[in-house]
């Protein structure tokens, strides 16, 4: 039919091989949606929710729609080949969103997807119909734990909290050596280049907003050297800081 090509927008906003070009716009019924450019067109995803913005079952996600399935099943529940192939599905959808989200700088909303990838994960390894199934995800943890850790870190540093960022970085950090020390690999978290990236950024926060050591790092050492007393008043110090200001 006429009129339903894309051409004109294809041509206002060219591919640039090896870039991810996202942009915030709204649709016909003026709600925001998110816009990836892709080498033959583009991919419009909803913000909130599911990205293809189906709601499978009637649940908002298709994770939840597996969750209420496994409640229903009770114990012994295991994925079918089916739902194994609309996991994958809503998989990659949060993964396209999560990078649109960190080319725009929306890091609170790229830590919200990271999440529930992470967190679908958990969930298809203990339901999952075979090893090497649960693998083709796992493999994939690390990547997402880095995105995760960066866009946490990032969004602190908008917020004027670089002593948070430093904290959620070292955070990051920890949960993907513990990955590898979980799949007894431990010797790959120092060559995992990731990991050196967080630790770049985590020095170049250092550095640039002149903090030695954050308290939790402090206390992290005075737990370790068995400084109980200086450990305890570092412990108050953290609880007064979490208090809202009034």
């Amino acid at each position: 039919m006429k009129n339903q090509h894309i051409d004109r927008i294809l041509k206002q906003w060219p591919y640039k091989p090896g870039d991810v070009e996202a942009r915030i716009t709204e649709g016909a019924d003026g709600r925001e949606v998110v816009q990836l450019r892709v080498d033959m067109g583009l991919l419009q995803m909803e913000v909130n929710g599911r990205p293809d913005g189906q709601r499978p079952g009637g649940a908002e996600t298709y994770f939840d729609f597996l969750i209420a399935a496994a409640i229903a099943q009770g114990d012994g529940f295991e994925l079918t080949e089916e739902q194994c192939s609309e996991a994958d599905r809503e998989f990659v959808q949060f993964y396209q969103r999560r990078i649109c989200w960190l080319s725009l700088r929306e890091y609170r909303r790229a830590v919200r997807d990271a999440d529930h990838n992470l967190t679908f994960m958990d969930f298809c390894a203990k339901h999952s119909p075979s090893d090497e199934w649960t693998a083709s995800h796992e493999q994939y943890r690390p990547f997402i734990l880095f995105h995760r850790t960066q866009a946490s870190a990032l969004a602190e540093i908008d917020d004027g909290d670089a002593e948070k960022a430093i904290a959620e970085l070292n955070r990051g950090l920890d949960r993907i050596r513990e990955f590898y020390e979980q799949n007894d690999a431990g010797e790959k978290f120092e060559d995992d280049d990731l990991a050196e990236r967080l630790t770049q950024l985590r020095e170049t926060v250092r550095n640039e907003y002149h903090i030695d050591r954050t308290l939790e790092e402090r206390l992290t050492e005075a737990i370790a050297t068995e400084q109980y007393e200086e450990a305890a008043q570092i412990r108050d110090e953290i609880e007064k800081r979490k208090r809202p200001k009034m």
